[in-house]
């Protein structure tokens, strides 16, 4: 499996060979990263409270300049049981003609929802999968943090590639297996990490980090890689994993 952060980099026209989905949740996030990812998606939706966040972002003067720039930014949907999202950004959204569907189900949660309504379009649509990208998931509430590590742990037999993104770092999983991950040294590093969330243990071997393991058990109980570093020299990471993993990579500060 090959993986690429190329959405990150608004220099970097690759991630366009296949389709991107963004999906934002109820957590903070800066004006940067808000265009960047916005603008290496095709579809954007928001995940119930996450209309707040894009709503409350958009007032930036940074981002936003002007009336034609907001029209930009509208998402394609809002999604979720609606307990969190404003009245004021309700009526907002809905006076530009956005779609807001009320999902009551509490067995789902907001993401779960959303996830939901993507697969739905895809069906419709009958092409490839979207690219998922979360804007948020890693940061804030604990309970949340973990939904969002265990739900992608679920997702990785449905979907090819999902990934989490906040202002720190990017993460995902990576299934039991071979991978080879691209390395653009502009947007990620120093640090990284292989946590084994949601397994026993893990036998783990590398190339391209400083720190490289070679058939190594790692397990909560034992090894955990976090804190490796990078290595500038190497534009790729190998990984082979007997087990899934969460990959993380800690995101460069734009200056």
């Amino acid at each position: 499996m090959e993986w690429t952060t190329s959405f990150l980099n608004l220099q970097d026209i690759s991630h366009h060979r296949k389709r991107h989905a963004l999906i934002i949740l109820n957590q903070p996030f800066s004006p940067d990263l808000l265009e960047t990812l916005w603008n290496a998606c095709d579809w954007h939706c928001c995940a119930d409270g996450g209309a707040n966040r894009l709503f409350d972002c958009l007032q930036s003067p940074s981002l936003v300049d002007d009336v034609e720039d907001k029209r930009f930014y509208l998402p394609d949907l809002i999604k979720g049981d609606l307990d969190s999202i404003r009245y004021d950004v309700k009526e907002h959204y809905t006076s530009k003609g956005v779609c807001i569907i009320e999902d009551t189900d509490q067995y789902s949660t907001d993401l779960m929802k959303c996830v939901s309504a993507l697969e739905e379009k895809e069906r419709k649509e009958g092409l490839d999968q979207y690219v998922i990208i979360l804007l948020g998931g890693l940061s804030g509430r604990l309970d949340q943090t973990v939904h969002t590590l265990s739900y992608l742990h679920k997702l990785r037999k449905a979907r090819n590639c999902v990934y989490a993104v906040t202002d720190d770092n990017v993460g995902w999983v990576l299934d039991e297996g071979e991978h080879l991950i691209k390395i653009d040294h502009a947007v990620l590093g120093p640090t990284c990490g292989l946590l084994p969330v949601g397994v026993g243990s893990t036998i783990l071997s590398t190339t391209g980090l400083r720190w490289n393991l070679t058939d190594t058990e790692s397990s909560f109980d034992g090894l955990v890689s976090t804190s490796n570093h990078l290595v500038p020299e190497e534009n790729t990471v190998w990984i082979k994993t007997s087990k899934p993993i969460w990959w993380c990579a800690e995101l460069r500060k734009t200056t």
